[in-house]
């Protein structure tokens, strides 16, 4: 595992840091785990999503709190590696924010309500004016994953990171996957291509009192020249120039994202 550790003196974060030199036999064991959607497992290898959370410092009597689970690929890892000793919210949209909230949350809700190991996921709210992620200074560790640019187009992201920064204990940790933008051209405030720097991304962090501890580079992709006809959705798993260069783009695999650690002092 490659990683970078710019806090050396850090006391709060050299735990998880070290930590994460060790397999979590939990973890191997939910990410193995036989009730996960096929189609999303077959992403694992794009996503490796045991070493990234053993990068952000995941222990399973943690309250962990994940941003936007959409399609479910994180949440069928977290919930049962959390089910026995922790705590999993699954923050969305609030149910009367529109048809589309609605229906997503219905969804979530009837998979907890009817699946043993979803029983104990906690829904809360992000979007539609509302960031109540979890009470405050409750939560061990926030994690997000490809998501930022969302918030730069709608323009709520400082909000977001400020309900971050409340809902962590002090010492908590906010673990942050994004599509990563070139250095050399200039941040888009709306993130239009789905690319975000990696400086505007911990600038934003760092603005809403977070300390930067570090990055990962296990999702990099060079091969990602970050200059696509419909953005970094062009890329797979999106792929939305349908069979055009298919193969190509398919050859070229998931975009180059970082992988960036933050703590709450």
């Amino acid at each position: 595992m490659r990683f970078i550790n710019v806090i050396a003196g850090l006391a709060l974060a050299a735990a998880p840091l070290s930590g994460a030199l060790a397999k979590d036999e939990a973890l191997a064991k939910a990410v193995a785990s036989p009730h996960r959607t096929s189609t999303l497992v077959e992403r694992d290898k794009a996503r490796k999503p045991q070493e990234e959370l053993e990068f952000f410092g995941i222990r399973p009597n943690m309250t962990v709190v994940e941003i936007a689970p959409g399609g479910g690929y994180w949440t069928e890892i977290l919930a049962p590696y959390l089910h026995d000793k922790g705590t999993l919210y699954i923050a969305i949209a609030p149910r009367a924010a529109s048809e589309r909230a609605a229906t997503q949350y219905d969804n979530w809700k009837k998979k907890i309500d009817e699946n043993a190991i979803y029983g104990k996921v906690k829904i809360s709210e992000l979007g539609g004016g509302s960031y109540n992620i979890a009470p405050e200074g409750s939560a061990d560790m926030v994690v997000t994953f490809r998501n930022v640019h969302n918030w730069m187009g709608q323009g709520t992201a400082d909000q977001v990171f400020a309900s971050f920064f409340k809902a962590l204990k002090s010492g908590g940790v906010l673990g942050v996957e994004e599509h990563r933008a070139s250095n050399d051209k200039p941040q888009d405030p709306k993130a239009q291509n789905g690319y975000v720097r990696e400086d505007y991304t911990i600038a934003l962090a760092e603005k809403a009192g977070f300390k930067y501890v570090g990055k990962s580079e296990i999702l990099a992709n060079p091969k990602d020249t970050k200059d696509w006809a419909r953005g970094v959705w062009t890329l797979p798993p999106t792929l939305a120039l349908g069979d055009q260069d298919r193969e190509k783009y398919i050859a070229i695999g998931e975009a180059d994202n970082f992988v960036l650690k933050f703590v709450k002092p």
